[in-house]
This record gives C-alpha cells, sequence and structure tokens, in this order.
C-alpha cells in the first residue's frame, strides 16, 4: 500500500468514526468510505462456459437488477489473447445502442477479470430458431428481426468496427423478443469503411468467401454473416451445411446454400435482400443503411425504432451512474430456500425446486393456493387443498387440477413477471412492461376483463384496459382488486360490499373503476385486506376504505374531555367507501402495513411494530386476550429489534427482524403458526406474545400470509468477498480472509455442464445446473511474480491495493481502530526498502572511488566521492542517493504526522465512547457500574440491554 492510499484509508476511517455516529445499514450502504461506492452481488447461476471461462448471472442487490459476469480465466491467456479480452472491453465500453449488450464495468479477482453486462432473459437466437420445430416464423416476425440486427450491426459499423463473429449464438433475446447483439471478443477496429483485415477469424458457418479464400475483407464480410443469420430464421436451417470443413468452404465459396426460401410465404422484396447479402461479390453486397432503407423496413422503420426505444425502457437496467473507479464490488453468496405451512400442515414444508434460476425473489398466499416469482421473473402457482379439491383457475395451468407441487405457469412464457398477488381464488401479475395479467374466478368480476368469459378463466388473460395505463403496483382481497399506476391513479374492482373499493358506494364492479384520491396525497403503495383496503401515501400516512369491525382499519376516533367519561372515549366507525385518514395512526410514518382477516399490523419508519384490531386470540402481541380500542405499540417484546416484514393471517401475525429472527403470535390453530399442538395441554398453542420460531437465523426477503396459510423466503449468507472495481485498469481487492472461496451451493461435486459455443455473452445455458467452485484468493506479491502474467497487466497488479473486508460490524469502534492499528506499519516496511536500495546504489558505485568523508543522515550513508573515480558514474550515483534521501526524509515526516493524528483520534473516540456509555446508562435506568438504580424500573427508557460496555439495539 503506498504512502497516499495509506492516508486515504486513514482520512475513510476519520470519516467513519471521528464524528461519534454510527450509520444504520437500513438506511442502505451506499457508500464504502467516503471516497468509494458499494455494489452488493449475489451469484444466481452459471449460464455457460465458454473458451476463457464462465458467464455467471447475478443479481445486483441496489437495484434488483440481474447482469452477467464473464469471467475470464488470466492464468490461461497468451498475450496475444489477453490483448483480445482487453479489446473486447474496450469496444463494449464505446458502444452504446438500444440493439447491443451493454457494458457496465468490469472487476478484477485473484487472477480472474470479470465483465459486467447487461442480461438477456429470453435466450438466444439460434435455441428460439430449434423451438420453432419446423413451424416458419411470420413475415411480420422475421422483419422486425431484421430491422434489430441491422440496427446494431450499423451502430458498430459507424464507430469503426467489424464484429467478425455475427451468428445465431451471439443474437440474444429479452423475453419480450427484443435483439442484443453481444460477444465481441473477435471484433476489430478500422480506421475507414476501406480499411481490409486479413486474419482468418470467426465461426465456420458464417465465413464470407473471402474469408475462406484467405483474401482481404472488411465491413461486407458482417454483412455476409447477418444474411446467414436471417436465412437461418427463413428456413429454420443453416445456410451451409457440411460434414467437414473443406466440404463447407467449397460450399461458400460457390454460394451452394442448403435450400431455398419458400416464395409463398415471405415477400420477393425480402428474399432479394437476403440473397443480395449473401452475393459472393462484397462490393454487390448492401450496407446496413442500405438494408434499413428498403420498402419494406423504411415504411414503419419509425414504429419498429419506437417499439425497441419502448421494450428497452421497461426493461429493469442497472443503474449506470452507480459505476465509478472508486466502485467496489461485493459479491455475496447465499442460499435461499421457500417454505410454506397452515392449512393443516403444522411443520415447514420446504419447497426443493426453488434455487439456481429459479431462486424465489417474491412470494403470495391465498385462501388455498401459493405463487412464487423467481429471479429470472418466472411465475410458479401450486395448490394446498385437502382432498384434492379442484382449483377454478387461480394456478393458471388451464385446468382445474389441485397440483401439490410447485409448476411453471406455461402460458406466461416470453413474460418477465415483476409482481403477485393472490385473492382468495383468483391470482393478478404484472410484468416487467407494467401489463397486468390475470387468471382464476371471475365470480365477483374480479378478474376485470371486458365482455362474458364466464366465471372460471383457467388461463392467464391480459387486461387490456391497463395496455396504455402502465401499471406499478397490485393488491387483491379476498373477492376485489386494487391497483396503482405508475401515474399515481388508482383503480379498484370486484366486490364493492362494506365500501372496500373506495368508490362512494357498496357497488359491485366488474371492470376497473378510477378511485378519487384526496387533493394533496400521493399514493405510494395499495394493500388489500379481506374486505378493506388500505392506501399509504408518500409522506407515511394512511388512508382506508372498507369494513371497520374491531377497528381492524383504525379509522376510530377517541374523544376525550367529555364530563362523567373518565379517560379516552372512542367513537365507533363501522365502514367507510371514500379513502379516510386513519387518525390513529397519524402521529406514525408507517413504512408498511400488512391487514388480516381481523387485524392490521404495521411498521413504522423506526422499525417499530403497530398492531390493531380483534385481539381474540392474542394477535396483537400484548400479553392479553382482552379487547384494545387503540392501536398499540410493540417494543419490548421484540427487545428493541428493528423490524423489516410483517404479515397477518386469520388471527396471527408473522415479522422478521433485521437481525434476522423471525416470530410468531396468535391463534396457532391448523399449523398456523408452523408450531405443532401442545401435548402437555392437549391444544393448539395459541401464544399472546411474540416468540421466535425457527431455530437458525435466517434473513427474510419476502413473507406473506392469508387466511390460515403462510409462505415465507428464508436466506442464509454463505460467504462474501469484497472486488475492487477499476474503469480504466485492473486492481484487486480481497475478501475478509486471504483464502476467502465461492462456496458449494446445494450441487452435486463434479458437476459440470456443457455447451453449444465456446464463445460466452449473454444467456448461453447449461444443460445442468452449475455449483460456485472455490476459488483461493491470492496476494498481489504473487500475481507480480507469476512469469505468465500478461505485460499488460503486470504493472496494474504491481499497484494493485487490497481492500480488506469489515470485520464483525457489532464490535466497537475502539476495537475496530485497534484492527485497523495493526495495518499502519506498512509504510515503515517501505522505509525499510529505501534505505535498502540507496545503501545498494551508494556501495557498487565506491569500487573506484575514495572514502574521503562520512555521516549519517536520516539513517543514510552520505559519501562524497573522490576525484580518482568515474566522474559520470560518480554523480550519477550522488544524484540517486540524494533523490533517495529526500524521499525517506519525506516520509518519515509524513508517517510521524499520521501516528499523531492516530493517537489524537483513537484518544477522541475513547472520549465519545465513554459518553455514549454514560448516556446509554442513564436512559437504562443504571448507575457508572451498570446496577439499576432504584428510581428507574428495569429496562425503562430506550428498551437497551446493558452488557458491559456494549448495548444491544443502541444506536448513536
Amino acid at each position: 500500500m503506498s504512502l497516499e492510499e495509506y492516508e486515504r484509508h486513514f482520512d475513510s476511517l476519520n470519516s467513519e468514526l471521528g464524528g461519534g455516529s454510527v450509520v444504520s445499514e437500513r438506511s442502505g450502504s451506499g457508500t464504502f468510505n467516503g471516497e468509494e461506492e458499494k455494489l452488493h452481488y449475489i451469484p444466481i447461476r452459471i449460464l455457460g462456459r465458454g473458451a476463457f471461462g464462465e458467464a455467471t448471472l447475478y443479481r445486483r442487490t441496489e437495484d434488483n437488477s440481474l447482469v452477467v459476469w464473464k469471467e475470464v480465466d488470466l492464468k490461461s491467456l497468451t498475450e496475444k489473447e489477453s490483448r483480445d479480452v482487453m479489446n473486447e472491453i474496450s469496444i463494449l465500453s464505446m458502444l452504446e445502442h438500444n440493439n447491443i449488450i451493454a457494458y457496465f464495468n468490469h472487476f478484477m479477482d485473484n487472477k480472474s477479470l470479470f465483465i459486467e453486462l447487461e442480461y438477456c432473459n429470453g435466450g438466444n437466437l439460434y435455441d428460439k430458431i430449434n423451438q420453432q420445430k419446423g413451424q416458419l416464423f411470420s413475415e411480420e416476425v422475421v422483419i422486425w428481426y431484421l430491422y434489430q440486427i441491422a440496427s446494431a450491426v450499423s451502430h458498430i459499423h459507424k464507430a469503426g468496427i467489424l464484429h467478425r463473429d455475427i451468428k445465431t449464438l451471439n443474437i440474444f433475446l429479452t423475453k419480450t423478443d427484443l435483439i442484443k447483439l453481444g460477444d465481441y471478443g473477435l471484433a476489430k477496429k478500422l480506421d475507414s469503411e476501406f480499411s481490409m483485415a486479413e486474419t482468418c477469424v470467426g465461426t465456420p458457418y458464417y465465413m464470407s468467401p473471402e474469408l475462406c479464400q484467405g483474401a482481404k475483407y472488411n465491413f461486407k464480410s458482417d454483412i455476409w454473416a447477418m444474411g446467414c443469420v436471417i436465412f437461418e430464421v427463413l428456413t429454420l436451417k443453416r445456410t451451409f451445411d457440411a460434414t467437414n470443413p473443406l466440404n463447407l468452404c467449397v460450399k461458400i465459396v460457390q454460394g451452394n446454400w442448403t435450400m431455398e426460401v419458400n416464395s409463398d410465404i415471405y415477400s420477393s422484396a425480402l428474399i432479394k435482400l437476403v440473397y443480395d447479402c449473401l452475393d459472393q461479390d462484397p462490393a454487390n453486397r448492401p450496407t446496413t443503411e442500405q438494408v434499413l432503407d428498403q420498402p419494406f423496413i423504411s415504411c414503419c422503420r419509425q414504429e419498429l425504432d419506437d417499439r425497441v426505444a419502448l421494450l428497452n425502457s421497461a426493461m429493469k437496467k442497472p443503474k449506470l451512474s452507480t459505476v465509478s473507479d472508486t466502485s467496489v464490488a461485493v459479491v455475496t453468496t447465499r442460499s435461499r430456500e421457500v417454505y410454506f405451512w397452515g392449512g393443516g400442515k403444522y411443520t415447514p414444508q420446504k419447497m426443493d425446486m426453488f434455487k439456481g434460476g429459479s431462486c424465489p425473489q417474491h412470494v403470495c398466499a391465498g385462501e388455498s393456493h401459493f405463487a412464487v416469482v423467481t429471479v429470472e421473473k418466472e411465475l410458479y402457482t401450486w395448490a394446498n387443498v385437502q382432498g384434492g379439491a379442484k382449483m377454478v383457475g387461480q394456478l393458471g395451468h388451464g385446468d382445474q387440477a389441485s397440483y401439490r407441487q410447485p409448476k411453471k405457469v406455461e402460458k406466461l412464457q416470453g413474460k418477465a413477471i415483476r409482481q403477485v398477488a393472490c385473492g382468495a381464488d383468483f391470482t393478478a401479475c404484472i410484468t416487467d412492461e407494467d401489463q397486468m395479467y390475470m387468471f382464476g374466478s371471475d365470480y365477483y368480476g374480479c378478474i376485470g376483463v371486458e365482455g362474458e368469459l364466464g366465471t372460471e378463466i383457467l388461463e392467464p388473460v391480459l387486461l387490456e384496459f391497463f395496455e396504455e395505463r402502465p401499471v406499478r403496483q397490485v393488491s387483491c382481497g379476498d373477492n376485489h382488486v386494487v391497483v396503482l399506476l405508475q401515474s399515481g391513479e388508482i383503480y379498484s374492482w370486484g366486490c364493492g360490499e362494506y365500501g372496500r373499493l373506495g368508490l362512494e358506494c357498496e357497488d359491485d364492479f366488474s371492470s376497473p373503476m378510477q378511485v378519487e384520491i384526496p387533493k394533496g396525497a400521493a399514493i405510494s403503495s395499495v394493500s388489500c385486506g379481506s374486505d378493506g383496503t388500505f392506501f399509504l401515501t408518500e409522506a407515511g400516512k394512511v388512508l382506508a376504505c372498507g369494513n371497520n369491525e374491531f377497528n381492524k382499519l383504525g379509522l376510530n376516533q377517541g374523544i376525550s374531555g367529555l364530563k362523567n367519561h373518565p379517560g379516552e372515549v372512542f367513537q365507533n366507525v363501522l365502514y367507510a367507501t371514500t379513502l379516510t385518514v386513519a387518525k390513529q395512526l397519524s402521529r406514525f410514518k408507517i413504512h408498511t402495513i400488512a391487514p388480516g382477516k381481523t387485524h392490521t399490523a404495521a411498521i413504522d419508519g423506526r422499525g417499530r411494530l403497530i398492531t390493531f384490531g380483534c385481539n381474540n386470540y392474542g394477535q396483537l402481541g400484548v400479553k392479553d386476550f382482552k379487547k384494545h380500542q387503540g392501536v398499540q405499540v410493540l417494543v419490548g417484546p421484540f427487545g428493541g429489534k428493528i423490524l423489516t416484514k410483517v404479515s397477518c393471517g386469520d388471527g396471527f401475525t408473522i415479522v422478521a427482524t433485521e437481525d434476522n429472527q423471525i416470530f410468531a403470535w396468535g391463534n396457532g390453530g391448523n399449523g398456523r403458526l408452523g408450531m405443532p399442538p401442545d401435548k402437555r395441554f392437549g391444544s393448539e398453542v395459541c401464544p399472546a406474545m411474540p416468540r421466535p420460531i425457527f431455530g437458525s437465523l435466517h434473513h427474510v426477503p419476502d413473507l406473506s400470509c392469508r387466511g390460515w396459510h403462510t409462505i415465507i423466503i428464508m436466506e442464509k449468507v454463505l460467504n462474501s468477498k469484497t472486488i475492487r472495481s477499476n474503469s480504466s485498469g485492473l486492481s484487486i481487492g480481497v475478501g475478509q480472509e486471504a483464502s476467502a472461496t465461492f462456496v458449494e451451493m446445494d450441487i452435486e461435486p463434479g458437476s459440470e455442464t456443457e455447451c453449444r459455443d465456446r464463445g460466452l455473452g449473454g444467456t448461453l445455458e447449461d444443460n445442468r445446473e452449475e455449483c460456485f467452485l472455490e476459488t483461493p484468493m491470492m496476494s498481489a506479491a504473487n500475481q507480480t511474480g507469476d512469469s505468465s502474467c500478461p505485460l499488460w497487466l503486470r504493472q496494474e497488479l504491481e499497484d494493485a491495493e487490497f481492500i480488506p473486508m469489515p470485520e464483525d460490524c457489532d464490535l466497537p469502534i475502539p476495537d475496530q481502530l485497534a484492527s485497523f492499528s495493526e495495518s499502519i506499519t506498512l509504510p515503515y516496511g517501505e522505509l525499510k526498502e529505501l534505505k535498502a536500495a540507496a545503501a545498494a546504489v551508494g556501495s557498487r558505485n565506491c569500487l573506484s572511488t575514495k572514502r574521503m568523508t562520512s555521516g549519517k543522515v536520516n539513517g543514510l550513508e552520505e559519501t562524497n566521492i573522490c576525484s580518482k573515480g568515474d566522474p559520470v558514474r560518480c554523480c550519477r550515483a550522488s544524484t540517486e542517493v540524494a533523490q533517495l534521501r529526500e524521499t525517506v526524509a519525506r516520509q518519515e515526516k509524513r508517517i510521524q504526522t499520521l501516528e499523531k493524528k492516530i493517537d489524537e483520534q483513537r484518544k477522541e473516540n475513547e472520549r465519545l465512547w465513554a459518553a455514549v456509555n454514560r448516556s446509554a446508562l442513564q436512559e437504562t435506568g443504571c448507575d457508572n457500574n451498570g446496577n439499576h438504580r432504584s428510581d428507574r424500573t428495569p429496562g425503562e427508557g430506550a428498551g437497551f440491554t446493558h452488557h458491559g460496555s456494549r448495548f444491544a439495539g443502541a444506536s448513536v
């Protein structure tokens, strides 16, 4: 570590600790220190293998987007291959187009280079053609593909880049048929359109005749490859095919393609264009602009361009603004599991299929079914009913079977599902394009489709009403639906009893109706209960409508100051048909609200739990089963823990805390709490106080309850390491230990993946799931000492900086400072090396000199050179020694300054922590020795638990 890096490290520590403040993780980890920004990644699965490494799918947690890391094993590369890798990064970084795979960043770990790229969730064009199974594409689809491919090729040609490897395997698609051209490892930059290349590269099936003949070639070689691709789209066959490379080249040179394009299906203009692209003479082939100017394209070019732009805007992409030269990538390997219980299942049931690419992202429970959205935006549903009762379409599989295991909703294949919501017997889901699909029982008109479709919709149908109204969020009650649009407007439909639709009446509606929002209110989310609806504003206030039985909407108002009525008197509100302010919640800033059947729970901005409504089963968590008129704030039962997730069912409540604990309480009948019956009393447990469930610690990304059912995602962190980002060069960061590894995730050891192609990009699919193999981290010294290290990397690796993983975040700040102080001796090592270098320079130049006088300056020997020696050599030696002496003196002076600053900072931190301890002791009612004072109730105040000098739940 250089002195400048050492100073930056100290300054970052000072900025973090000097102010005496602790930044909560709840607010997010946007920055690593004063300068660096953390980007958190979670590996999902390996997509494929190529010539130099693997392509792995990651989820970036900051914006919940999916990206691909293309890994390149630098140890196995020649210098030429290393230049090719850097060439790809250089080309990708300069290309920005809607039909080209986007480049975001690159990282260096050990001796592997990771290139972060855009992810396409629809596979590649090779797979798309094979999936047709002989069914030809329509001309409309072919023109759509041709336009996008030609647009991408036109963009790279305008940038002076020759792709040289255009093929169906390198053309990737999203689930909305948006094309992305990728894999630029063989690309070459030409000075002009008239420049020629000579190297024979590319895939044999797509080689142009000039390439096969060893002649020079230019941009027209890409046009040939593009013609081969479109020929495959038209015929579903390779343009040229042979049993060996020699025969293949002969057929290419002779223009002997496998078959003719069907002129009965495709227009003559389209067929002629393809054959023009396959002309043997490069000069006769059209340019990309001439392709795009074809009448059958130019007549609808604006429409096609608008469609591309719209599909791109709808895609959830990583935020490019987060990437910088000071970014730090934190790669965390995690395992996620889905459990469900209730409805007679007393113990949590694990769903083994949700792993790898089917890792769960979002879950929802209905009265008799469950739904899961995976990280790759696919929807799975299944039932949990007794006796094999028939479904009414809420599973979306096209029949009434009650599938007991999760099954993908095939009719939504090709749609990227972002959110799902379940009613009692129907399901709604939203795509990344903000479109809405529904299926299930239409008894109350909940499906919301215009026209008479019957009472059971067995497959997903698109709600045309929202095609021009992008949907942000949907929530379903037992028999009604409420939708929040991206514009902020609210629509509702279904059963209108008790005014749950907020339409100023109790009528039922079978199509979406707009809800009037109070002036000045900006709705951020909607939450439907069984017969009521909550509307949460951006300011954290709550509006509600529907049935207020048991005050479960919090609409009852307290009246004080009345004669002959001691205490507070409540005015009961039976129901509300318009959006009404929940005044009992007005003093809180609500972050999350979760309605149950007879009660409601909410989490405020401070992470506290607030409950109100019926308490017959102790579901309010206040130690009793009595009726409570107002809202209850639960802090003590959780020991001051911050809550992150909450959901309510039929008489029970489940919450998850920030420190990875799960609590449940209330009605335990039929397995609602995931607990078996209490054998001692011969009855089912109904605890009136929060009690922890699941023995080990789990993070809860999502949780849902309805009726007697619960479904939950539980996540464990297996390993973590830190990699430094560098957009202009390569540098290395290490994890918590030098031997940090990716651990294997529920995969059989030794499993291998086969891939059809050696190239990497976008979405090459594995035939089987793949494990994350252990990759030991190595030091920069080992890397720079390896003779096989490419020359272009050597200087960067010598300057590589190690970024240590932060230790246990619960450590007191003085301990963190102590661990940091162990690394402050690094400049002394550099100082020692400088002294040795200076001595070596002086000694080797004194063989032909006479030493006149000697002295010591800063520990270095000062030598006057005799005139009998070589004057030129002596002068050079004197200059080198003088320069080294100045450097050493500067180093020592700056180190003394830093040591002084560290001592001052340590004293300041000790003073701050002493003040913190005194303040916390006063809050907990303890004296300076940690004993409770007689004038304070134990635990009174902030609810801290005292352990010596550390406090659980304290925030400074």
